[in-house]
């Protein structure tokens, strides 16, 4: 669970007597690091092994071309003597056709299968439980666990975090004391997973009986039976599914269980792969005056989304994506990496989540190791010849040459960066040369829902269906952020010219926006 951005903060106490005055100065802090400066040269060595990996593909595709058109120059005496010709030569005849079936054997068996996004839901939740500031406000100050510096602290963090006045907690978060029962948890969890559920069984009228792996994703909440445990139970799935329950790893886990599913689906055949991610705010709330553990209580959301995968090859023509690449980047074995976003318990024993000052630097080391790894395999050769000679050059000439960055535009049609928070999406629209159509998606998402952790890729990606702008061919780049820390990508592709699906998130909103952000 991470906010994808990092505050410093400052008290100040005033007056001669009494009370005096408790004021916050907030100075954000810890900016990404300009991806001008080093990249790692072994990261790059990582991404052009991937490259290699396919060579001989690769190297097949022109052989096949070039005999493709010399066939096509032949006439009935060309092929009238090359009749006469193989008939003298038999056992050749019969050595080759042995290596070309043996050879289209092998390809075929080890060839990755497709996986297909068939589609996906996001849920909303009802109206009764949007949160205005004023009574996020109103509330935090009626519970009594607040004091002065906290509450104002609070205030200014939501002013400046890029949220709207229509962003959802949980019902358990609207009463006056909060209710952060195990029973209200399960609510929550229910609420939201079988929510986005239903809606994506009603979409693509597939039976749950049909469901052959369930992956789940949440960091915060994991009781006893698992979240895919009350999934199996609520639509009676079926008995030999195979089940998974990913917990703790943060708001970049929705990527990881959509990689997880993928692996299953190259094993098991002619099946459906369901991925739920979402995250549990209910138990989760902090209740204590610790700045650094009071930022997710301003950005965290209610939220989740549900997305059906498929191996079928009959499933390409309904379609709407086709999964490209995965690439995952793990930072764990730094120290400062691993605890940056921490849970923990504060000097009065209450539990939250602390964000480390180094969160920005942290999060900027991760994101620039994984888009070094993914360059190779996404874009243009004359962009990665560009950025492969700069670095040799960097390396073996001169150490002040600048590294060249590569324009993934040209790579990619649409982004969905994690709305982990404004200062995260600022930094990658500025470090990555983006234009602010590119991260409109991300902002308004943020604006509309606020951070629903690993779930706001997808409604990321339902913004950008649900204005028209996904043609066939189109690329799409999910990137997100999580606590370990990871930074992991997903790559798809439009099989079709996207339209929103019914009941989608922004069906009721989407003529309002986008909307002017106020700094």
């Amino acid at each position: 669970m991470d906010a994808g951005g990092a505050t410093n903060f400052t008290t100040v106490a005033g007056g001669s007597s009494g009370a005096g005055s408790v004021g916050v100065q907030i100075r954000q802090t810890r900016r990404l690091p300009d991806f001008l400066q080093s990249v790692n040269l072994k990261y790059v060595k990582l991404g052009y092994h991937y490259l290699i990996s396919n060579l001989l593909t690769l190297c097949f595709v022109p052989l096949i071309i070039v005999t493709l058109i010399e066939a096509s120059q032949m006439d009935l005496g060309d092929l009238r003597q090359l009749w006469l010709h193989l008939q003298y030569n038999l056992v050749s005849v019969i050595i080759c056709s042995v290596f070309l079936v043996f050879g289209l054997t092998v390809y075929i068996m080890t060839r990755p299968r497709p996986v297909y996004l068939v589609d996906y839901s996001c849920y909303r939740a009802p109206d009764h439980l949007k949160a205005p500031f004023h009574q996020f406000m109103d509330h935090s100050k009626r519970t009594g666990d607040f004091n002065d510096s906290a509450l104002e602290f609070q205030r200014k963090i939501l002013q400046r975090s890029g949220l709207g006045e229509e962003t959802y907690v949980p019902e358990a978060m609207h009463a006056i004391p909060p209710t952060p029962s195990m029973a209200a948890a399960r609510e929550e969890a229910e609420q939201v997973m079988f929510g986005a559920l239903d809606n994506l069984f009603a979409n693509t009228n597939v039976k749950p009986k049909d469901i052959g792996i369930l992956v789940v994703n949440c960091s915060l909440f994991n009781p006893t039976p698992s979240l895919s445990a009350m999934i199996v139970n609520k639509y009676k799935l079926r008995g030999n599914i195979r089940s998974f329950n990913l917990g703790g790893m943060g708001c970049s886990a929705g990527v990881i269980a959509v990689d997880l599913a993928k692996d299953l689906l190259q094993v098991h055949r002619n099946t459906y792969a369901v991925v739920v991610s979402t995250e549990n705010i209910t138990q989760n709330w902090y209740f204590g005056n610790k700045k650094s553990m009071l930022i997710p209580n301003c950005l965290f959301r209610l939220g989740g989304a549900a997305v059906l995968l498929s191996n079928k090859s009959k499933d390409r023509r309904r379609a709407k994506y086709r999964l490209v690449h995965v690439v995952r980047t793990h930072k764990g074995a730094d120290d400062k990496a691993f605890r940056c976003v921490y849970q923990e318990q504060d000097d009065d024993e209450k539990t939250g989540v602390s964000l480390s000052k180094d969160l920005m630097a942290i999060a900027g080391g991760a994101l620039k190791t994984n888009i070094t790894t993914l360059g190779p395999l996404v874009l243009p050769i004359s962009e990665q010849l560009l950025f492969f000679a700069t670095l040799l050059v960097k390396k073996f000439f001169n150490g002040n040459v600048k590294p060249y960055i590569p324009d993934f535009k040209l790579a990619f049609d649409h982004f969905c960066i994690h709305a982990g928070g404004r200062a995260v999406i600022d930094e990658l629209e500025k470090n990555l040369q983006l234009l602010p159509i590119h991260v409109e998606a991300s902002r308004m998402t943020l604006h509309r829902f606020g951070n629903t952790s690993s779930s706001s890729i997808w409604y990321e990606l339902a913004y950008t269906e649900a204005k028209g702008r996904m043609r066939k061919g189109n690329k799409v780049w999910q990137i997100a952020f999580g606590s370990g820390f990871k930074c992991n990508s997903a790559i798809w592709e439009a099989l079709r010219s996207v339209k929103p699906s019914h009941n989608g998130p922004w069906e009721d909103r989407i003529d309002q926006y986008p909307v002017k952000i106020i700094s």
